[in-house]
């Protein structure tokens, strides 16, 4: 019984919302591996932190001995996935989805052990069905409770189109798990009406329904939205190390607790200690400096984490301007530029605007010295190393 109440800890551990529980815990009494099951679309390239969220739970269950199914959507990635969306998601050719998947499978076994998961594909078992079959599959489900969905209703009352194939993406993940024959899936808890299509499906094909676990969503380094590649505040898991090291290291003390819950693999007991002595005391930048190593090592390797704490105390607490910076060149047209023309230009800043406020805030360094003089004409005789906050470096020139 002990041996149950850990593995359920476990498996809760971070989650926002567990369906069935009373189900989930008769199913790990069977003692039977159990199959577990979570879907990505290969809509972009890269994975972030954010999407680990639940590659790391699949670890939990893989941690206590359940066989994991990482399913990549090649056939519902054509459809896209409506959820929260306000607009009709425009499909992504074939091309672009096999060639996602292909670096899905390269990244996810940075986190999952290999010889344990199963790579699967629901383009497998829909492009035999054919269009007879979907119309059979689309039978099971009416458009009343297409629109019980919250995206959809509110598409639906602000007369916003919705197109046909975005009802057939819920039955879609919904049969994946009928074909996978899932004992749970994993989502996010903005995926909970598509979960839970694939509850009423098995139940129609006289399978146990499978139980849904939703993880909460990860914000991202703002603190205050989703962690999205669009909003510029995430981690990828392919970024060089330093870049991983700086951007974790610039997470608020409060959000760093969020990222030990859903992001690291120490357990519950280490990250209440780790808790207890920052409360007593402790400095969270060291503990900061824990969970950054962690996820560098996770990422890339432990050399990679050491060097890169080596490389951030360099940079960030001596000052030192790292040597591996970019250059850019600025052809002067008559007269010299301003410190704000050159951030903008050289993509320090995104707008005049940001450059501007930027050196208000004291955030921006010419050769290491504060630049408080937003008008400031540079010198163009010599090379320029600009700075902006902690991280952004451009080594300009003049010609």
């Amino acid at each position: 019984m002990r041996a149950l109440e850990e593995s359920l800890d476990l498996i809760k551990r971070g989650a926002d919302e567990l369906l069935i529980e009373a189900e989930l815990v008769e199913k790990l009494k069977t003692g039977r591996p159990l199959r577990v099951k979570a879907g990505f679309d290969p809509t972009a390239p890269d994975l972030h932190l954010g999407h680990t969220v639940l590659i790391n739970k699949l670890r939990h269950f893989q941690d206590l001995g359940h066989h994991v199914m990482f399913l990549i959507g090649d056939f519902t990635g054509m459809i896209g996935d409506p959820t929260g969306k306000n607009t009709t998601r425009p499909p992504l050719s074939r091309e672009q989805i096999l060639e996602n998947a292909r670096t899905y499978q390269e990244q996810v076994f940075k986190i999952l052990d290999p010889e344990r998961t199963e790579i699967c594909f629901n383009s497998t078992w829909f492009e035999p069905i054919g269009a007879a079959g979907m119309i059979k599959l689309a039978a099971l489900h009416t458009v009343a409770r297409m629109l019980e969905r919250d995206d959809f209703s509110k598409r639906y009352a602000n007369g916003q189109p919705i197109a046909i194939h975005e009802f057939l993406y819920p039955l879609c993940q919904g049969y994946d798990s009928v074909a996978m024959r899932a004992d749970v899936e994993l989502g996010g808890t903005d995926q909970k009406f598509n979960l839970l299509v694939g509850r009423e499906l098995q139940k129609h094909y006289g399978q146990s329904p499978q139980c849904v676990l939703m993880m909460p969503l990860l914000e991202g380094l703002d603190g205050v939205n989703k962690m999205s590649k669009s909003l510029g505040n995430y981690v990828g898991i392919n970024e060089p190390a330093r870049e991983i090291f700086g951007k974790l290291m610039s997470v608020s003390d409060v959000l760093m607790w969020r990222y030990y819950d859903l992001l690291s693999f120490r357990g519950s007991a280490e990250i209440a200690k780790l808790r207890q002595e920052v409360a007593d005391g402790r400095n969270p930048r060291d503990v900061k400096v824990l969970l950054a190593q962690e996820l560098v090592a996770r990422f890339h390797d432990q050399r990679a984490a050491e060097d890169a704490l080596a490389d951030f105390e360099a940079r960030f607490r001596q000052g030192v301007i790292p040597d591996d910076i970019p250059d850019f060149v600025v052809q002067l047209q008559g007269v010299a530029p301003t410190i704000v023309q050159v951030l903008k230009l050289s993509g320090l800043t995104a707008s005049t605007s940001e450059a501007m406020r930027m050196i208000e805030q004291g955030g921006v360094k010419v050769d290491g010295v504060k630049i408080e003089d937003k008008g400031l004409v540079l010198a163009v005789a010599k090379p320029l190393v600009l700075q902006v906050g902690k991280r952004k470096f451009v080594r300009v020139e003049f010609k």
